[in-house]
C-alpha cells in the first residue's frame, strides 16, 4: 500500500513539528523532574502560541469560527504532538465537532466557544471503579428535579480536573420514560456536592491529575443538559470513534522519535571500536521498530482518510480500533525497544526512552483496552464480514 499525504496536512504537520520541537521538547525534562510542572509563564505561552496555531479550532466547523480539517490533517498534527512526553502537547483544550450537533446555541456561546478561545478548561468524567471500558455499566445517575438534575456518583480517572472549570458528566437518567439511558451534563467547577476524594499518583509525570470525583446532589440546570435523555451514549462514541484515533496517531509520532533517538544513540556509541549500530540485534530491534511503525501510520492514516471520504459510521468504527489496537501495541514495543538499546541510559528519567516507556503505557487502556478494541474488530468481522470491516 502506498499513501501520500494531501499537501495540506503536510503543511500542518511541517509547522506543527515546529512548535513541538523549538518550544515543548525542550521542557520536557524540567517538566519529569518537577512533578510535570513548568513556570507558568511557559505554560502560558505555550498555550497562546497553540490557540494562535488554531489547535483549539480543527475540528470545529467554520461557521463557529473552526478551521473543519479533514480528520487526516488532523491526524497529521496528533502524530507531531505525540513526539513530546510529560502532556507538554496538551497545553489548549479543543472543541470536537460531535459538540456542535449535541450542544444548543446557548451552550455552545457558554461552553464551546469560550473554550475555543482559551477561556474554559474542560475535564471528562466517565469512568467509574466498577465500568472501565464497559461505559454502560455507570452507576453514576441524574434525577430530574424540577427544571435541575440531581447527580450521584463517583468518577475516576477525571484527566485534567485539577486545571479544569467544567466537567462534561456521564449519567444514567433515573426516573421518567428515558429510565436507565445515558446523559451528559456540563457542570461549571466548583459545585456544590462535587468534591475531590484524592488523587492518585500515576505511573506518567503530568501536570494534568487524575483525581477521583464524587458528586452528592450534585444540582445541574437542566439548560446544562447536553442534547436530549438517551443521546449521551451516541455521544461519547463519537468522542471515543476519533480520541481512539488521535491515539493510534500520536503513538506513531512517539514511535517515530524514540526510533530517531535510537538510532542516532546506536550510531554514535562505540562498543570495542565498532559503532553499536553495526550489530546485527541492534539493527534488528530498530528494523523490527521501523517496519511495525511504517504499518501502523498506513493503517492510521487510511482510517483517517476513510472517516473523511464518508466511510459508514460502524465500519469506522472498527476501523479507528484497528489503529488504535495496532499504534499503541507497537509504540509498547518500540520503546522497550528503545530503552534497551540505549541500556542504563535508557532507565534514566532524563531519557526520552525512559519517559515514554512509561507513557505510552497507558495507551493501551484509556479510551478502550486493547481487549476492548480486539471485541470490536471481531464484532463487527462477524457482523459485516471482511470486507465490510477493512474494505474490499
Amino acid at each position: 500500500m502506498s499513501f501520500t499525504l494531501p499537501d495540506s496536512a503536510r503543511d500542518w504537520q511541517d509547522r506543527i513539528r515546529r512548535f513541538v520541537e523549538a518550544e515543548l521538547i525542550p521542557w520536557e525534562v524540567e517538566a519529569e523532574m518537577n512533578g510535570g510542572e513548568i513556570p507558568p509563564d511557559i505554560a502560558a505561552r505555550h498555550e497562546r502560541m497553540a490557540l494562535d496555531l488554531g489547535l483549539s479550532r480543527i475540528d470545529a466547523p467554520r461557521a463557529h469560527g473552526g478551521l473543519a480539517l479533514p480528520i487526516l490533517d488532523q491526524v497529521a498534527i496528533a502524530e507531531q504532538t505525540g513526539r513530546v512526553t510529560n502532556a507538554l502537547a496538551w497545553c489548549c483544550g479543543e472543541a470536537q465537532s460531535w459538540m456542535f450537533e449535541a450542544c444548543s446555541p446557548d451552550q455552545i456561546d457558554r461552553f464551546i466557544l469560550p473554550l475555543m478561545r482559551g477561556e474554559r478548561h474542560f475535564c471528562t468524567a466517565v469512568t467509574e471503579a466498577g465500568a472501565g471500558s464497559d461505559v454502560d455499566d455507570i452507576a453514576t445517575t441524574a434525577r430530574r428535579d424540577g427544571d435541575h438534575y440531581v447527580i450521584d456518583g463517583e468518577k475516576w480517572h477525571v484527566t485534567s480536573a485539577n486545571l479544569a472549570d467544567t466537567v462534561i458528566v456521564q449519567a444514567k437518567i433515573q426516573g421518567g420514560a428515558a429510565d436507565g439511558s445515558h446523559a451528559l451534563f456540563f457542570v461549571g467547577l466548583p459545585a456544590a456536592g462535587l468534591s475531590t476524594l484524592r488523587t492518585p499518583a500515576y505511573t506518567h509525570t503530568y501536570r494534568h491529575h487524575h483525581p477521583i470525583l464524587r458528586f452528592d446532589g450534585v444540582r445541574v440546570p437542566a439548560a446544562d443538559r447536553i442534547g436530549a435523555e438517551g443521546q449521551g451514549m451516541g455521544f461519547i462514541h463519537a468522542w471515543f470513534r476519533r480520541e481512539r484515533l488521535m491515539i493510534a496517531a500520536r503513538c506513531c509520532g512517539a514511535a517515530e522519535r524514540l526510533i530517531e533517538a535510537a538510532t542516532e544513540f546506536a550510531a554514535g556509541r562505540a562498543i570495542g571500536g565498532e559503532p553499536m549500530a553495526r550489530f546485527q540485534l541492534v539493527q534488528a530491534m530498530l528494523a523490527d521498530s521501523l517496519a511495525e511503525l511504517h504499518a501502523a501510520r498506513l493503517v492510521t492514516y487510511e482510517a483517517a482518510e476513510a472517516h473523511d471520504r464518508g466511510l459508514d459510521v460502524k465500519a469506522l468504527h472498527a476501523r479507528c480500533s484497528i489503529a488504535k489496537l495496532l499504534a499503541s501495541e507497537m509504540a509498547g514495543r518500540v520503546a522497550d525497544r528503545a530503552v534497551q538499546i540505549f541500556g542504563g541510559r535508557g532507565y534514566m528519567r532524563e531519557n526520552v526512552a525512559e519517559r515514554f516507556s512509561r507513557e505510552l503505557r497507558v495507551d493501551r487502556i484509556w479510551e478502550g483496552t486493547s481487549e476492548i478494541q480486539r471485541l470490536i474488530i471481531a464484532g463487527s468481522l462477524l457482523k459485516r464480514g471482511l470486507a465490510g470491516t477493512i474494505g474490499p
